[in-house]
């Protein structure tokens, strides 16, 4: 896949992570996209390096969405649990 593609796919893993734990999030909108962006990225790499499934150039993979949307799910719960507070 493209860096256009891991973006898109980001972008989507993000809104999934965000529909599947809803919250108010102290980044906002473009904090949970930037964040799905990155869990793509890192989700695939786990996926690839640790998990023995290679990145595929086919951007419907199953294995390849659920790395992204766990990569997501993961930092969004870092993201809260590091930064969640400062809005009180």
């Amino acid at each position: 896949m493209t860096i256009i593609s891991w973006i898109i796919l980001g972008l989507l893993a993000g809104a999934i992570a965000k529909f599947l734990l809803p919250g108010r999030d102290p980044g906002g909108f473009i904090g949970t996209t930037i964040i799905g962006v990155a869990g793509a990225f890192i989700g695939g790499w786990i996926s690839a390096r640790w998990l023995d499934h290679p990145i595929t150039t086919d951007f419907y993979d199953g294995a390849t969405w659920a790395a992204a949307i766990g990569g997501s799910l993961v930092l969004l719960i870092a993201y809260r649990i590091l930064f969640g507070h400062s809005r009180n």
